[in-house]
């Protein structure tokens, strides 16, 4: 008789099953629900690697300025007056994230 091949789903391996053997109901609410845990698990663990990913302590210029709602030419204003400090790397300018939230703790 033929069979299916094997099915692993997270760490359980599904027994191969006889093309001859019926599945019930049952047997596809269980697989059901083993997959539903299956998902919340890798759903909770993306979470948690998403809680714990470092801060970027330089921004790109494009994130700057919707962060601030400023022009690019506002943008370069606050870099050639030394408010903020920046890199420039591949033509690209990066602004440092500790002199943006320090603007608004200047009086």
């Amino acid at each position: 008789m033929r069979t299916i091949s094997k099915l692993i789903l997270g760490d359980k391996l599904i027994i191969p099953v006889k093309m001859s053997e019926y599945i019930t109901k049952d047997d596809l609410r269980q697989f059901g629900l083993v997959m539903m845990n299956d998902f919340r698990k890798i759903i909770e663990d993306s979470k948690k690697d998403q809680n714990n990913k470092l801060t970027l302590e330089w921004l790109k210029s494009r994130v700057v300025r919707k962060l601030l709602d400023i022009s690019a030419g506002s943008l370069q204003n606050l870099r050639v007056t030394g408010k903020i400090r920046f890199k420039k790397v591949l033509g690209s300018y990066y602004y440092s994230r500790t002199d943006i939230m320090n603007l608004f703790n200047d009086k």
